[in-house]
C-alpha cells in the first residue's frame, strides 16, 4: 500500500511571498520557493503544488508571458524538468495542480522557484480567488523517491495566505418576512465587497428610514472600522402591514430592505434557511467552524446544516460536525442541524441531503472512495434504496438535489423521509426535478439551498466560478424556531423556495365546506387529519368539492415581473402587474437553459444585440454576478456579452429611443440567432429553441419601469375525480430572482 505520510518532516520546506493578507479578487504575483529536504528529489521524482478545486483563481498557463495567469518555474541548480498545470487531475479537493517532474535529481537544499502570475514580461499576474479564506493553502506534496507516491509537507509547513474582503460596494438591509404584531424581531445592515464578501472596511454613519414606525429603531447607526454589520435586536411593530427600512449614507439610499409582514393573527413566523453547503474539510473552502459562524453572524439566516460529501467524511470529522451543530444550535435564535450529503452515483439514486433532528446518529455512506476510515462498523449504503431502508425509524429529513451528480427521483422515493426536492442552488435552477417528482405522482414540497463550496452559506455568490448562480434560500413557516417545529413543518412541506431573495409569500386554498387536511401523507397509512375550510402551501387535502379557490399573496423587495400558476405539470395561468397598454421602449433579451442534466449542463453564451433604426439609450444586466463579466454597450446601437447558464437565465434590458416603424433587433449568439422587428415584440415575447434541455433565446417587450412590488392572485381551480390537483406558484421578479411555493394537493 502507498505510504502517503512517510516522514513529512524530511520532505523539505517552502516560503511564499507576499505572505498576505491579500484582498479577495486582487491581482497579484506570488513567488513560492520550495527547498528540498533530507532526501532531496530523485531523478524522475517531483512535486505538486495544488489549490482547491473550487478556488476561482485565474487558471495558470505557461505559454503566453503577457496573458493572465502566466506561470514560470526554475530550479536553483539548473536541473531540467517537465511541468504542467491541470484541472481535476489530482486527488480532491486539490484539483487545481502544478505538477513538476524532475529530469535530474535534486540534492538536499536545492530549490524549485515558482512564480505564479509572473509579471516580469507583461502579464497582469494572477487574480486571487474572489472569496475570503483564513488559510488559503498552496499545498505541496513531494515524490522524493520517484515512486509516484506523493507525501505532503507537514501541516504547519504548508504555505498559505489569508484572503480578506475589499471595500464595500453593495449594502444589504435584512428584516424577517413575517412576524406577529408586538413580537420582537431583528434588523441587520451590512456591507459587501465587489465579490459579495462581507466587508469590514467602512467607518461612518448610516441613516435608517422605515416606511412605518418601528419601536426601538434608531434614526442612525454608527459603523466602526473592523465591524462587518450592525445588528439591532428586540425591535417591535404594532400595526399590521408591510414594513421596509432604507439605509442611507450622506442622504443616498444604499440599501432597501426586504419587506416584513406584520400580522395580528398569524400562527407562523417566517424563518430562512440555507441547509446545504460544504467546507474545506470536504470539497469547499474554510473550516466547518467558520461555515457555521458565517451562517449565524454574516449571512444571518435562521437555520443551516453542513452537507459534506459522505465519501470524504471521516469518522472524526462526523464527530466534529455533530459537536459543532450542538455548539451553534440555539433554540429560538439559530438552528444548526447535523447532517451530510449521501453522494451516490446517479445510476444508484444520486445526491441526497440528510439532516438529523439530533446529534449522535450514524452516517450511512454511499461509498468510502476517499475515506479509508474503518474505526466503526461498516454501515455503507451503496444504493439509495439501501439508504432509505437504513433510515427507516430514524428521525431524519432527506431531500434529493442536483449537484455534480443529479438525483434521479424516478429511480426511488420514500415519502416517509423525503418530503421535498431542491430546485435551485449555486449549480443552477432545475424545475425539472420537481416536474419529475410530480410526474411520478409524488407529493413533494419545493426547497432551495446554496450547495455553496466557498464557505458562505446564506449569501453564496458565484464569484468567477463556472456556476453563474447565486445560492438559494428556503423560507420555513414555523410556530417557533426550534428543531421540533422545523421537523414537523418540514414534513408537512410548509415552506417556499427562492433563488436567494427574501420575499414574502402566502399561498392558501379555500374550500366551501370543511375538508380533511392531513397531518402526514395519507399514502403512508397515516390518516390523521384536521378539518378545515383552508389549507396552506404543502398541505394534502381530501374534499368532495369539484372546485376550490387558490389565493396567493406576494410582497417583494423589487418589482414583480410575472406570476405563473401550475397544476402539477400544466401551467394554468400567467399573470403580470401590467398589460399590453403599459409596454414601452424597453426590451429584455434573455439567454437561459442547460445542455444536459449531468455535469456537462453548463451553457456558454457569446452574444450580441444590434439595433437597426434608433439608439440604445441605456442597458441593465440581470443575474450577471461576476463584476468582471458584465454586458458592454459598445456603441449606441450595439451591446455585447458573454454569460453562462445552468438551468437559470441571464438577461440584458435595452432602453431604446428614436425607433421607427422599420426598426429591428438582430440578436446573434453561438447557440442561436433571432432577428425581429421591434413592432413584432410583444408581452409574451418571441423565443428560439436552441437545443439542450431548455436552452432558449428570448426577447420580450416590457414597460419602461416596473413599480408593483405586491400582487394578490385569486383563482378558482378544478379538483379531478382521480388523482391530485397540485397547485403552486412560480414568481419571477424584475431583477431575475425566482420563487416557488410548495404545492397544495387536493383530491377526492
Amino acid at each position: 500500500m502507498p505510504n502517503h505520510d512517510y516522514r513529512p518532516d524530511l520532505m523539505g520546506s517552502a516560503e511564499l511571498s507576499p505572505a498576505g493578507p491579500i484582498e479577495a479578487g486582487s491581482w497579484q504575483s506570488y513567488t513560492l520557493t520550495y527547498t528540498a529536504g533530507k532526501f532531496g528529489i530523485d531523478d524522475q521524482g517531483g512535486l505538486k503544488v495544488a489549490f482547491r478545486t473550487h478556488s476561482d483563481m485565474t487558471p495558470l498557463q505557461m505559454d503566453d508571458p503577457k496573458a493572465p495567469g502566466y506561470l514560470t518555474i526554475e530550479t536553483s541548480n539548473g536541473a531540467p524538468f517537465e511541468a504542467e498545470f491541470s484541472y481535476k487531475r489530482n486527488l480532491r479537493p486539490w484539483g487545481l495542480c502544478i505538477t513538476v517532474l524532475c529530469k535530474q535529481f535534486l540534492k538536499p537544499g536545492d530549490q524549485i522557484i515558482f512564480r505564479i502570475g509572473d509579471q516580469r514580461q507583461g502579464s497582469p499576474g494572477v487574480r486571487t480567488q474572489t472569496h475570503i479564506e483564513a488559510e488559503h493553502q498552496f499545498r505541496i506534496t513531494v515524490d522524493a523517491f520517484a515512486t509516484v507516491d506523493y507525501t505532503p509537507l507537514e501541516d504547519d509547513a504548508q504555505p498559505f495566505i489569508k484572503i480578506v474582503p475589499g471595500a464595500p460596494k453593495l449594502w444589504k438591509a435584512i428584516l424577517p418576512t413575517l412576524r406577529k404584531a408586538g413580537q420582537p424581531f431583528r434588523f441587520v445592515v451590512k456591507p459587501e465587497d465587489n465579490w459579495g464578501n462581507p466587508s469590514d472596511k467602512f467607518e461612518g454613519e448610516i441613516t435608517l428610514r422605515p416606511n412605518k414606525p418601528i419601536n426601538g429603531l434608531p434614526e442612525t447607526v454608527a459603523f466602526k472600522a473592523g465591524e462587518f454589520s450592525v445588528v439591532l435586536d428586540d425591535l417591535t411593530a404594532d400595526a399590521e402591514g408591510d414594513y421596509t427600512v432604507d439605509a442611507l449614507i450622506n442622504g443616498e439610499v444604499v440599501a432597501h430592505s426586504n419587506p416584513m409582514r406584520i400580522s395580528a393573527s398569524t400562527g407562523f413566523g417566517h424563518y430562512w434557511s440555507d441547509m446545504h453547503g460544504q467546507s474545506g474539510e470536504t470539497i469547499g473552502s474554510g473550516s466547518a467552524r467558520d461555515y457555521f459562524f458565517f451562517a449565524k453572524h454574516r449571512s444571518f439566516v435562521d437555520i443551516t446544516g453542513h452537507q459534506g460529501n459522505d465519501f470524504q467524511i471521516s469518522d472524526n470529522f462526523w464527530d466534529e460536525i455533530n459537536s459543532l451543530t450542538a455548539e451553534f444550535n440555539e433554540e429560538g435564535k439559530f438552528l444548526a442541524l447535523p447532517g451530510y450529503e449521501w453522494s451516490g452515483n446517479t445510476g444508484l439514486g444520486g445526491d441526497h441531503n440528510i439532516w438529523y433532528r439530533n446529534e449522535g446518529r450514524p452516517i450511512y455512506r454511499s461509498s468510502r472512495a476517499i475515506v479509508r476510515d474503518k474505526t466503526r462498523p461498516e454501515s455503507d449504503c451503496h444504493d439509495v434504496t439501501e439508504l432509505f431502508e437504513a433510515l427507516r425509524g430514524e428521525d431524519v429529513l432527506v431531500v434529493p438535489h442536483v449537484g455534480g451528480r443529479f438525483a434521479d427521483v424516478t429511480y426511488a422515493h420514500d415519502a416517509s423521509v423525503e418530503p421535498s426536492v431542491e430546485v435551485h442552488s449555486s449549480w443552477g435552477t432545475f424545475d425539472w426535478i420537481a416536474q419529475d417528482a410530480l410526474k411520478m405522482g409524488y407529493r413533494i414540497g419545493i426547497v432551495a439551498g446554496s450547495d455553496g463550496h466557498k464557505g458562505r452559506p446564506g449569501a453564496s455568490y458565484p464569484g468567477d466560478a463556472k456556476f453563474g448562480s447565486y445560492g438559494g434560500l428556503t423560507c420555513h413557516l414555523l410556530p417557533e424556531l426550534t428543531r421540533d417545529a422545523l421537523f414537523e413543518e418540514f414534513r408537512r412541506r410548509h415552506h417556499y423556495a427562492t433563488t436567494g431573495c427574501r420575499l414574502y409569500m402566502s399561498a392558501e386554498m379555500e374550500y366551501d365546506s370543511p375538508a380533511r387536511v392531513f397531518v402526514r401523507n395519507p399514502t403512508l397509512d397515516n390518516t390523521e387529519f384536521e378539518e378545515s375550510t383552508t389549507a396552506i402551501m404543502g398541505d394534502i387535502v381530501q374534499t368532495d368539492q369539484d372546485k376550490a379557490t387558490f389565493n396567493l399573496e406576494v410582497s417583494a423587495q423589487v418589482p414583480i415581473e410575472k406570476v405563473e400558476l401550475f397544476d402539477g405539470l400544466e401551467m394554468i395561468d400567467r399573470l403580470r402587474p401590467y398589460g399590453e397598454a403599459d409596454l414601452g421602449a424597453r426590451y429584455r433579451v434573455t439567454c437561459k437553459g442547460q445542455e444536459t442534466r449531468g455535469r456537462q449542463r453548463l451553457v456558454k453564451w457569446t452574444a450580441s444585440a444590434d439595433l437597426e433604426g434608433g439608439k440604445i439609450r441605456r442597458i441593465r444586466p440581470i443575474n450577471f454576478y461576476n463584476p468582471d463579466r458584465q454586458p458592454a454597450q459598445v456603441s449606441d446601437t450595439r451591446v455585447e456579452w458573454v454569460s453562462v447558464t445552468t438551468g437559470g437565465a441571464q438577461s440584458v434590458d435595452l432602453w431604446v429611443e428614436d425607433a421607427g416603424a422599420d426598426s429591428k433587433l438582430v440578436i446573434k449568439t453561438n447557440q442561436g440567432d433571432l432577428e425581429i422587428a421591434l413592432s413584432d415584440i410583444g408581452l409574451e415575447g418571441t423565443e428560439v429553441a436552441c437545443g439542450g434541455i431548455d436552452k432558449t433565446l428570448l426577447v420580450q417587450r416590457m414597460p419602461e419601469e416596473l413599480t408593483e412590488t405586491q400582487m394578490a392572485v385569486r383563482r378558482e381551480v378544478s379538483i379531478p375525480g382521480k388523482g391530485d390537483s397540485a397547485i403552486f406558484a412560480r414568481v419571477v421578479l424584475e431583477d431575475g430572482h425566482v420563487a416557488w411555493t410548495s404545492p397544495i394537493y387536493s383530491f377526492k
